[in-house]
């Protein structure tokens, strides 16, 4: 596929994802405004079950990354082009903003907001880097070993990591920058981005390290990705 059409697949995957969110969120909180529980069960189940399904439908497009870490991580084992890591970021950011923008617009509210939510302490840190690191771990496992199942195990992980961290699991960097510009329920204070991404960044590294411990693996050259779902599609 021509870079240009991987990095529309990018940007509206990218965007589906994230108004998949803030929809859920602000669907959740409106039906169940006392009852937080509620709110993110339903977040939770629509974005994992949102992630099956794109990434199951863009994957043969653009690999269906919708995350920075995964671009990078790809690229890490060899599975991706280094060089088309910049632009399928910006895309992955673009798409995240125009999401958060369509969904506001669907449940008429200002498009344009800020979040005035602060998500800045040790255990929201390490929530980032504990969901980061799991996330990039288990696309590295299914790419090493079991292509086929990564729609299938990066929904059900993330539905997982909403409960299980104090964050619940961004995970992502351009969804973190994006959710900035939410005053929903979902949103994070501008600055507190910089110290979840660095949290992201510090927890894709180390799942690097251990992939490369539990599934070594060859170049891309000796040794080609089979999933379509993750490779760079020609």
């Amino acid at each position: 596929m021509p870079l240009h059409t991987r990095l529309a697949a990018e940007a509206l995957a990218t965007a589906l994802l994230l108004a998949t969110v803030i929809g859920s969120t602000i669907m959740g909180t409106t039906l169940a405004p006392d009852n937080p529980a509620f709110a993110l069960f339903v977040t939770s189940t629509s974005t994992g079950s949102m992630l099956f399904v794109l990434i199951s439908a863009f994957g043969p497009v653009s690999g269906s990354h919708i995350n920075p870490v995964v671009s990078v991580g790809l690229a890490a084992t060899g599975d991706f082009a280094w060089r088309d890591c910049l632009p399928y970021c910006a895309a992955q950011l673009i798409g995240a903003i125009i999401g958060i923008w369509v969904a506001h617009a669907m449940f008429e509210q200002p498009v344009l907001q800020l979040s005035v939510t602060t998500r800045g302490s040790f255990g929201i840190w390490l929530s980032e880097a504990v969901a980061t690191f799991g996330l990039l771990l288990v696309v590295l496992g299914c790419a090493a070993r079991k292509p086929a199942a990564t729609a299938a195990a990066v929904g059900l992980y993330i539905a997982a990591a909403y409960w299980f961290t104090a964050s619940s699991s961004f995970a992502n960097p351009a969804m973190t920058v994006a959710r900035a510009f939410t005053a929903t329920a979902a949103g994070i204070r501008l600055a507190d981005v910089a110290g979840w991404i660095v949290a992201q960044c510090l927890g894709a590294f180390a799942a690097y390290l251990v992939a490369r411990l539990f599934w070594p693996r060859a170049t891309a050259a000796s040794e080609p990705l089979a999933a379509e779902s993750l490779r760079t599609p020609a």
